[in-house]
């Protein structure tokens, strides 16, 4: 069995509930209820961006968005951000590496001993502060990468 511990990127927790997003849609569903049982932990910041994000864009009712944070917080183990990995996310923004968000979340995951992140808005392939990038979205499938962290039993 395959024990990478792995993060999601918010855009992941966004697709899940937005049914408008097609085949995005079907795919972070998928992700969702695989990471459910996998070694995933989701940064406390993203579930932060998740609820912005759907009560600004009016996903969801604000009290329903809530719930499905909440519930986020009860099936992954949680990660909260720390002084450390804002000094690092500060220091690749001010670099021009990344933007701060994205710098706060790997840094967030990787001292949480995350390997990977799946993300679609970070360079695919790539590595930032020691973890990998996968984009799971592939031409309407999830991406075999991706689906072999996922799927590995």
């Amino acid at each position: 069995m395959n024990d990478e511990h792995f993060t999601l990127d918010t855009s992941i927790l966004v697709y899940s509930v937005d049914r408008a997003a097609g085949d995005r849609h079907a795919i972070a569903k998928h992700i969702m209820r695989r990471a459910s049982v996998r070694p995933c932990y989701l940064a406390l910041q993203a579930i932060s961006e998740f609820y912005a994000a759907v009560t600004r864009k009016q996903m969801m009712p604000s009290a329903t968005a809530a719930q499905v944070a909440r519930d986020m917080m009860d099936v992954f183990q949680t990660i909260p951000v720390s002084a450390s990995a804002i000094r690092t996310a500060l220091g690749s923004a001010a670099g021009g590496r990344t933007s701060y968000w994205d710098a706060l979340l790997v840094a967030t995951a990787a001292e949480a001993g995350c390997t990977t992140i799946l993300s679609e808005d970070l360079a695919y392939g790539s590595t930032l502060f020691g973890m990998r990038v996968l984009n799971p979205f592939a031409g309407g499938a999830l991406a075999p990468a991706a689906a072999s962290l996922l799927d590995a039993d």
